[in-house]
């Protein structure tokens, strides 16, 4: 009797040892992979073009949103070749402008034409469901963007919530989110889920 217990334990401690906590895709799992992945850690970028652009750029509204604040303004100017359609703006940093963005970039990228502003992070809301086929799993999620700073607050709205699919695959060692260079074998990449995003109804 004693020994076919001792035995029992001894498998069973086998047994619970072979499995790690990445071989159950749970939504905690999903979560915690797309949260330390890179792609969504990645803040988001916005380029502030300055000199002279095209009629198409000047009207986009986040320009429209940085002319409201009083960051940019611009006066009509010639359009170089390959500039389209005219009319063409020379956008320049008003002073609230420079001051707003000489804290958010580095002091020699000031004097760019293309300035490169960190402005928001992503947090994930939820893992809302997940569907498993074999190896492969489709994780929905809502997520939301949290600027980082003036211009981030003007751009982007902490209100605002995103729905995307990844998908994840099944290794020898656990559950992935897949990698762009291997989506096309399964399901959809991360940063190809994120730039797909739709708004949350």
């Amino acid at each position: 009797m004693r020994k076919s217990l001792i035995l029992t334990l001894c498998l069973v401690s086998v047994l619970l040892t072979s499995c790690s906590p990445r071989d159950y895709l749970t939504r905690r799992l999903a979560a915690d992979l797309i949260n330390t992945s890179d792609t969504f850690k990645t803040p988001q970028q916005f380029v502030l073009q300055t000199g002279v652009i095209s009629n198409k750029d000047y009207v986009a509204p986040e320009y429209l949103v940085l002319q409201h604040h009083g960051w940019i303004s611009a006066t009509t100017a010639p359009c170089s070749p390959g500039l389209i359609p005219p009319p063409c703006w020379d956008v320049l940093l008003t002073p609230a402008g420079v001051d707003t963005v000489r804290a958010l970039i580095p002091a020699d990228a000031v004097s760019r034409p293309a300035l490169n502003i960190p402005v928001a992070k992503r947090e994930l809301v939820a893992v809302t469901g997940i569907s498993k086929q074999g190896n492969q799993a489709d994780v929905d999620f809502s997520w939301r963007w949290i600027p980082l700073n003036e211009i981030g607050a003007a751009l982007y709205s902490r209100d605002l919530q995103y729905n995307s699919t990844v998908g994840f695959r099944d290794y020898d060692d656990g559950w992935r989110v897949v990698a762009a260079h291997s989506a096309p074998r399964t399901g959809q990449a991360l940063d190809e889920a994120l730039k797909t995003a739709e708004p949350a109804q």
